[in-house]
């Protein structure tokens, strides 16, 4: 199978959960402005949505949508215990928690990566993204995880859209238990391998 993405983009939650569950995937890096691949195509024509993450099958098929793309590859190696088997009340709240992180975080970051956003819209977004952090906050303060007692694909998102924070100066001093998640995340071996391969990060000497 093969991955396009952009480096530290949200393609990097999926790049996370290939590497935990050991799945060998080719990745092919995207200019997500150019919309042109490392190989010269034009990624329009691969992706007509225009953003990564993308997956393209062993049979042919593209696969979209960051949350769909994780639990595909998760499911892919069900003993790699990223989610909890289809059709199980747990399957369903780490829908619930990816499907929160998409709509009420992961999409609030937007307007912050453009130059142009006005000053006040800016401001909003981010005292909305700390309301909706407000909630993730409470669920970590007593659980190392997001959900159930184990690292889960959901966790990958998670660390994947906080991680933005930095880059658009989002201060999230105030949410101690997210930090140490985020550091506990960026601790795994898997992780770091990802972040590794994208660029992000150093390989340890």
């Amino acid at each position: 199978m093969k991955l396009y993405y952009a480096a530290g983009a949200c393609s990097l939650s999926p790049h996370i959960v290939a590497k935990e569950a050991g799945i060998a995937l080719e990745l092919e890096k995207v200019d997500t402005k150019a919309k042109l691949t490392a190989s010269g195509a034009d990624y329009w024509q691969i992706n007509p949505k225009g953003y990564v993450p993308a997956l393209l099958l062993d049979n042919g098929e593209l696969l979209t949508e960051g949350p769909a793309i994780v639990q595909y590859l998760a499911d892919q190696k069900p003993e790699s215990g990223l989610a909890p088997a289809n059709g199980t009340a747990a399957r369903y709240r780490l829908q619930e928690m990816l499907g929160y992180i998409n709509s009420e975080l992961h999409k609030t970051y937007t307007p912050l990566f453009k130059p142009d956003t006005p000053d006040a819209v800016r401001q909003e977004r981010k005292d909305y993204l700390r309301k909706r952090y407000a909630l993730i906050e409470q669920q970590l303060a007593s659980h190392d995880w997001l959900v159930g007692d184990r690292f889960s694909v959901a966790d990958a998102y998670l660390f994947t859209v906080t991680n933005w924070s930095r880059h658009v100066d989002l201060d999230l001093s105030g949410f101690p238990a997210l930090l140490a998640f985020q550091k506990r995340v960026a601790d795994r071996p898997k992780v770091q391998a990802a972040m590794v391969a994208e660029g992000l990060v150093k390989a340890a000497a």
